[in-house]
C-alpha cells in the first residue's frame, strides 16, 4: 500500500476565457520562453564580441518563433502520429490541445537561423549560440505547462514524491515533468551559463551550440528513463528505448562535432555588430 504521495496540483489548463477565446498556460509557457530569451540575447548581444546589434535581435524575434511552433508542430505530427494526423489533418493547427516536438521545433529553429543569418551575411554559429544560451528557459516553462496539462507522466513508482495525475490512471506516478523541467531547463541553462561566462566560449563560435546539444541529448536521454513512454508508441526497443533517446542520440553526435570544430579554429579577436 502506498501511504506516501503528493497531491496532485489539479491546475485548470485555460487560464481564462472570453466566449470561444481562451489564454491556456500551453501557449503562455512558449510566449515566456521567447520573450524571456529575446530580453537575455538583446542584453549579451551588446557584450564584446558584439556580433549581432540589439536591432538585429528584434528582428530575429519573429524568424524564431515560428521556427519554434511550426518545427514543433511538424515534427509531433511526422516524428510521433503521422498515420493518426494523415487521417485526421484538421487536428493539425489545434496547438492549444498540446503536441509539440522538440527535435522538431530544433530543425524549425536550424532553419530559421540559416535562412536569417544568409540575408544578413552574418555566421550562423554565432546567432546560434546566443539562441542555444536562452533555450532551456523556454524549454523549463514548456515542461512547467505539461505538469499543468497533466500530461507526459512518468512511468509508475513509489518514491514518496509520487502522484497520481488525472488521466494516468490509478497508480502513482513520477512527475516527470518536473525532473525534465530541472534537468532540460535549471541544469542545462547553467551549464551553459557557465561555458558563456567563464570559459573563452563566447569567442569560439559553435561552443554554446555544442554544449546546449550534447546537455539537452543527455538530459532528455536521463529524463525518458523516468517518463512513460507515448501510448501510441510505446519502447522501440526492449523496454527501454523510446522515441525521444533516440532522436536525442543525432542531437548528442552534432553537438560533440560542434564542440571539436569550435576548438580547432581560433578564437574571435573582435567583431562589429551588424
Amino acid at each position: 500500500m502506498h501511504l506516501l504521495l503528493l497531491p496532485y496540483p489539479d491546475i485548470k489548463p485555460e487560464i481564462f476565457s472570453i466566449g470561444p477565446f481562451a489564454v491556456r498556460w500551453y501557449a503562455l509557457a512558449y510566449i515566456a520562453g521567447l520573450v524571456i530569451g529575446w530580453q537575455i540575447m538583446r542584453r549579451v548581444c551588446t557584450q564584446p564580441p558584439k556580433v549581432l546589434s540589439p536591432e538585429k535581435i528584434d528582428d530575429f524575434l519573429l524568424w524564431a518563433a515560428l521556427g519554434v511552433i511550426l518545427g514543433g508542430r511538424i515534427g509531433y505530427v511526422l516524428f510521433y502520429k503521422p498515420s493518426f494526423f494523415l487521417e485526421n489533418p484538421g487536428q493539425i493547427v489545434m496547438l492549444w490541445e498540446g503536441g509539440m516536438s522538440f527535435h522538431g521545433g530544433l530543425l524549425g529553429v536550424i532553419t530559421a537561423i540559416l535562412a536569417f543569418a544568409f540575408k544578413n551575411h552574418i555566421s550562423p554559429f554565432l546567432l546560434s549560440d546566443l539562441v542555444a544560451l536562452v533555450t532551456p528557459i523556454g524549454l523549463f516553462f514548456g515542461r512547467i505547462a505539461n505538469f499543468i496539462n497533466g500530461e507526459l507522466w512518468g512511468r509508475p513508482t513509489d518514491v514518496p514524491w509520487a502522484m497520481i495525475f488525472p488521466r494516468g490512471g490509478p497508480l502513482p506516478r513520477h512527475p516527470s515533468q518536473l525532473y525534465q523541467a530541472t534537468f532540460e531547463g535549471i541544469l542545462l541553462f547553467s551549464l551553459v551559463l557557465v561555458v558563456w561566462r567563464f570559459t573563452d566560449g563566447r569567442r569560439r563560435p559553435g561552443l554554446i551550440t555544442g554544449t546546449f546539444c550534447m546537455g539537452y541529448a543527455v538530459a532528455r536521454i536521463v529524463g525518458e528513463i523516468f517518463r512513460e513512454p507515448d501510448s501510441f508508441l510505446g519502447f522501440l526497443v526492449g523496454d527501454w528505448l523510446t522515441m525521444g533517446m533516440l532522436l536525442s542520440l543525432p542531437v548528442l553526435a552534432f553537438g560533440a562535432w560542434l564542440v571539436i570544430r569550435a576548438y580547432r579554429n581560433p578564437p574571435l579577436t573582435g567583431a562589429r555588430a551588424p
